[in-house]
């Protein structure tokens, strides 16, 4: 992983393709193989079940291109 840039708007970072896959297989993970109620989801992670997901389907989207 490259930090490119950070500032107070985001960060922008280079993710080799194992790097991604760990990404996408770890919010995968998280998103659909831990079982906690979604008040608990929340409370650990801070966002929302919902939001992991939607993040999941933006990396995923992004993995898949690469092939």
């Amino acid at each position: 992983m490259e930090r490119v840039s950070v500032d107070p708007e985001g960060v922008t970072i280079r993710l080799s393709r194992l790097e991604l896959s760990l990404i996408n297989n770890a919010l995968n993970e998280v998103a659909n193989g831990v079982d906690f109620p979604d008040f608990e989801f929340q409370m650990r992670l801070g966002e929302s079940r919902s939001d992991v997901r939607q993040l999941l389907r933006e990396v995923g989207s992004i993995y898949r291109a690469l092939d």
